[in-house]
């Protein structure tokens, strides 16, 4: 069993995303990476090996969206050269807040992505993750419903972001 990436691309962010191929690539590494023990990743398990591999990278982890103390608390998963990444591997009802994020971020006086990577697992993985490992992610989102959902976001979101899906063969 190994990791294998599904890929969208939401408004040209796979060409921007392919002005900086060193760090598409760093997270295509990371995601895929054979060093780590599939079996045992459970959510909360995942997204702890994912935090330890991006910082190792040099990512900036948790950095906040809003840079004012008495502005809202909201966090990104990750920040580096412009392209933030939220990785969400929890239920689907987040979509909304993470694409805001990315929408947040990029705009206004913000102004700190060009791009979004939006990681989030494939309806396969999660499926055989519960047959094959005893792993529940049964009411994560999917890869599918992120590549369904976010084009009728077209005049919200209006920012760049590349959706990768995580899925096993």
């Amino acid at each position: 069993m190994s990791i294998i990436l599904r890929k969208f691309s939401y408004r040209f962010a796979e060409q921007v995303l392919n002005s900086k191929l060193v760090l598409k690539q760093e997270c295509e590494d990371i995601l895929t990476d054979t060093s780590m023990n599939i079996e045992g990743l459970s959510r909360p398990n995942f997204n702890a090996e994912l935090d330890k591999r991006f910082v190792k990278a040099g990512w900036e982890s948790q950095p906040a969206v809003f840079g004012e103390p008495n502005q809202p608390l909201a966090r990104m998963d990750f920040l580096k050269e412009r392209v933030g990444i939220e990785v969400e591997f929890g239920h689907s009802s987040f979509i909304g807040i993470d694409l805001l994020k990315f929408q947040i971020s990029s705009y206004s006086e913000l102004d700190k992505i060009d791009v979004g990577l939006y990681v989030t697992t494939t309806k396969n993985f999660q499926k055989r993750m519960k047959k094959e490992n005893a792993q529940n992610w049964e009411g994560s989102l999917s890869f599918e419903k992120v590549c369904r959902y976010l084009p009728h976001f077209k005049s919200a979101i209006q920012v760049p972001i590349y959706v990768i899906g995580i899925d096993l063969v």
